[in-house]
């Protein structure tokens, strides 16, 4: 169990007595790249925020790295090793994209070594040519890399991406899921996307949610073939002919 990076044991929230995480139980191995997939209202952003203490738990733990880390605040999180990229860039528009990956940089690392680590992040997510333009006047797609830029500048050991390719082209979202595998170089990953080419493209492992317990789990061929996933959320199977 040494390879075990995250794991939630009987994890429950309940919002006026409705349960949108219902007594989950999931584990992740570092070095994974994990897509998180299921219909609206299945759990997934609620999931996300109880991993990085937006919100605490109605039961269960969550640990990460061996810590318990279920009551702790979103900056004690953080400081531990989860960095989180939310569905809409949480960037600074008047900023150049230089500035908002020195800001995340400095508050990670101090101001001495935070220039080096902005040129570093802005090669890895191809920013380098944009490092002077605000943040403002970039398109849907660089801003979504800005601020997986700024996940990226803490160095944390678990990433968690909210819908990353929301808005994208398909451009974007191709030169997306290379990025995505980059950082799977150094990085565990979960992934919470609807785009199921996206998720065939980049997901080594696939967790179904619904209602907000895991539905199923395996690869994207095994989650494809099962009738029952297949049926809730990629579509009825066809009937057969007479």
């Amino acid at each position: 169990m040494n390879d075990v990076v995250l794991q939630t044991r009987g994890l429950v929230k309940e919002f006026g007595g409705l349960r949108a995480v219902n007594s989950l139980d999931f584990t992740l191995r570092r070095g994974e790249l994990r897509c998180v997939i299921g219909p609206n209202g299945a759990g997934k952003s609620t999931l996300f925020k109880l991993l990085t203490g937006q919100l605490k738990p109605t039961a269960g733990t969550i640990h990460f790295k061996g810590l318990d880390v279920t009551r702790l605040l979103p900056h004690e999180i953080a400081r531990a090793g989860i960095g989180i990229k939310f569905q809409v860039p949480r960037v600074y528009d008047s900023l150049s994209v230089a500035e908002n990956l020195w800001l995340s940089a400095r508050s990670s690392h101090g101001t001495a070594g935070a220039g080096a680590i902005v040129d570093r992040v802005l090669a890895e997510v191809g920013l380098v040519e944009r490092r002077a333009s605000p943040v403002g006047h970039l398109s849907h797609g660089d801003r979504q890399w800005v601020e997986i830029g700024m996940v990226l500048t803490a160095d944390p050991d678990l990433v968690l991406l909210d819908e990353p390719t929301a808005g994208m082209t398909h451009a974007e979202a191709r030169r997306t899921a290379d990025l995505v595998r980059e950082i799977n170089r150094r990085a565990t990953l979960i992934v919470v996307e609807h785009d199921m080419d996206f998720v065939r493209n980049i997901a080594g492992y696939v967790t179904v949610l619904h209602r907000g317990a895991v539905l199923a789990e395996g690869t994207m061929d095994e989650i494809r073939a099962n009738d029952v996933v297949r049926d809730i959320y990629l579509g009825k199977r066809p009937r057969a002919r007479s």
